[in-house]
Order: structure tokens, then sequence, then C-alpha cells
């Protein structure tokens, strides 16, 4: 069915269409389509602006509530506060009134603890008093017996401290005696037993002289000289010991003096020499007599090598211009000079060997050279280790 349509504007008339009805429709649909989006836009316009004035209106009337309760809470807490000061004050002179009587009672007892301790300070002044009156009456008459026999006690203590005294002296004199005597049998026995084949001599009581006398012999049974010594046990140390040892050994004819005493001479806190004498204790006299035993052997041998010195020289001369010495010398060059040759040979055979081994070693090292660098052209480097040394030094030759 066929439409006519006439233009409103020409009047002219023009039949309808499907082609046309379709744009029609569509130039319609999207009137229709903006219209409604410019209703959307201006209701969303409207709806945002009612919004914003209901969050307004909103925030207005929350302020004024806050600041509405605000207002009662703080008229509250200035109330609260205000009967706290109250109360605290009261609080405050109860406390003061209770601190004013606690003092009361305290000054109280402290005046009556005061009264009390006087009475009793005074009570014990009265019982001292006639304590002591009695005891220094007791006391008179007990020191006057205790006197009497202080007096006795001392007479009778006198007499013992010198019986006591003399009884000391001559135990003292009698013990040191046998001390000194004890120290001179050890000495000797020690210088026996330590030196057996010198001769130790002992010089009797009473008989001017050393105490011991060591003659010192060598391993050929020679004497080599004397040695004497003085054995000395008191608790001090005389000067005068030295010169008597020195005039001993002069007229002796000895080499060495020593003197074994137990006390030290104050400069001397080890054994050492002192004036031409040698001084030491019990204890360090074994190793110094050891000591200078071997120097008189010393001094022997070095004296006794002197004698015919002419004549040794002369022999000395015959024998190295002798020939027995040349045909002895002869054979001994002649060893040397066989045993150096022998040995040079030895020498050069193993230079030879080690020559041709260095040889073998270089070739075996460069052909393993070869292999390992063909290898890692063909497997990459590092996959197979061909290393002959541990360290791979090879690489470096």
């Amino acid at each position: 069915m066929s439409t006519t349509i006439k233009c409103p504007n020409c009047s002219h008339e023009f039949e309808l269409n499907e082609t046309l009805r379709e744009d029609v429709k569509k130039e319609l649909r999207d009137e229709m389509k903006e219209w409604k989006r410019k209703q959307e836009e201006a209701f969303s316009t409207q709806l945002i602006e009612e919004r914003k004035k209901m969050q307004q209106e909103t925030e207005q009337l929350i302020r004024k509530k806050i600041a509405s309760d605000f207002e009662v809470q703080l008229r509250q807490l200035e109330q609260s506060n205000k009967e706290n000061e109250e109360k605290l004050k009261e609080a405050r002179m109860q406390q003061v009134e209770f601190l004013r009587k606690e003092q009361e009672l305290k000054n109280k007892e402290a005046e009556l603890e005061l009264s009390v301790q006087k009475k009793l300070q005074e009570e014990r002044e009265k019982l001292s008093a006639e304590i002591r009156k009695l005891e220094e009456q007791r006391i008179t008459a007990k020191e006057t017996e205790f006197q009497l026999r202080l007096k006795e006690m001392e007479e009778k203590l006198e007499a013992q401290r010198k019986l006591a005294e003399e009884m000391r002296r001559k135990a003292e004199q009698g013990s040191m005696q046998l001390q000194g005597e004890a120290q001179e049998l050890a000495l000797e026995e020690m210088l026996r037993s330590t030196f057996p084949f010198d001769i130790i001599t002992e010089v009797g009581k009473g008989v001017r002289g050393a105490d011991c006398i060591q003659t010192v012999r060598n391993n050929y049974g020679q004497d080599c000289g004397q040695i004497i010594y003085e054995s000395k046990r008191t608790s001090g140390f005389s000067a005068d010991w030295i010169e008597k040892l020195k005039a001993d050994m002069r007229g002796l004819g000895a080499e060495i003096a020593v003197i074994v005493t137990k006390t030290m001479p104050k400069e001397m806190d080890c054994f050492g020499i002192k004036d031409g004498v040698w001084i030491c204790n019990f204890g360090e006299v074994k190793a110094l007599a050891s000591v200078l035993r071997d120097g008189v052997i010393r001094v022997f041998n070095a004296a006794k090598n002197q004698e015919n010195k002419g004549d040794k020289m002369h022999l000395l001369y015959d024998y190295l211009t002798s020939s027995e010495f040349a045909e002895q010398w002869k054979a001994i060059r002649e060893g040397f000079s066989s045993m150096k040759m022998s040995i040079q040979k030895e020498r050069d055979t193993m230079e030879r060997l080690w020559k041709a081994r260095e040889k073998q070693l270089e070739k075996v090292l460069l052909n393993a050279a070869h292999v390992r660098g063909s290898i890692e052209g063909i497997a990459g480097m590092n996959s197979v280790d061909l290393n002959l040394l541990e360290d791979g030094s090879e690489e470096e030759s």
C-alpha cells in the first residue's frame, strides 16, 4: 500500500516507501534519544543540587545538635568540677587537721619519752656511783694483796729467768757444737761420695787449719791440687773467718779455699767469691765443688802441657818430615782422589739419565697438549679433564 506525503512548506507531494520510512524512524529515534538524554541530564543536575542542599541542611542540623550537646556537657563538667573542688578543699582541710593532731600526739610522745629517759639516766647515775664506790673499796683491798703476791712472784720469776738463761746458754753452746760437727761430717761424706778418686782428709779438733782438705786427682791418679773447706753453722757471719782461712790456704799450699756457712754475708744472697775466698751454703757446695775441681784439673793440665815443650816441638817436626808421614798422607790423598773420581762418574751418569728422561717427558706433554686441544675443539672447553698433572702445571710449561 503506497502512502503519499505532502511537504508543509512547498506543498510537494511524494510517495512514502520502505526506505524512506526507515530513515524517518531512525531520525525520530535519534531525536527521541537526544531528548531523553537532555531530560536525564536535567534531572541528574536537579538531583545533585537537591542532594547538596539536603546535605548542607543536614550538616547545619548536626552542627547545631553538637553545639547544643557540647554546651550541655560543658555546663555539666563545670558543675561537676566545682563540686569536686569543694570536696577537695574539704578533704585538704581534713588532712591538715589530721596532720596537726598527729604532730601534737608525736610531740606529747617525745616529751614523755624524754621525761622517762631523764629519770632512767638519773637512776643509772645513782646506781653507777654506788657500784663504783663498792668496786673501788673491793679493788683497794685486792690490790694490796695483789701487790704483795706480785712482788713475791717477780722474785721467783727473776730467779727462774736467770736459771733458764744459764741453761739455754749451755744448751745452745752444746747444740751449736753438735750442729757444726754434723755439718762437717755431712760435708766430708758428700765430697767422698761425689768425688771417689779424690782424697778427703779430716782435720782433727784443736788442730790449726781448715776443717776439711780435698786433694784433687785426675783420671790418671795424678795429684792436681788442693781445695780446703771451713764449715760454719752460726747465726752470724764473721769477716775474721776469711783472713783465717786465707792464712790456712797459704800454710797448706792449697789452690782454693771455701767457707760453707749457714748465714751468708749481708752483701751476698748466693754463693760467690769475697777477698779471694769462695763462700756458699750447704745446698750450693756440691755444685760449687764440681766447678772448682774442674778448674784445678784444667790448670794442672795446662801447666803439664807446658813442660818439655821444646822436646815436643822437635818430635813433631821429625814426624812431619819423616817418610812414614809422607806415605800415610800419600795413601790418604790417593783414596780421596779415587773417591772424588767415582763420585764424578756417578754424577755424570745420573745427569745423562736425567736429560734423557726430561726429553721423554717433554714429548709426552707436547702430545698430550695436542690431544687435549683437539678434544676441546670438538666437545667444548672444560668438558673433559685431560690434565696429566693435578695442578695443571703442564699448561704453564
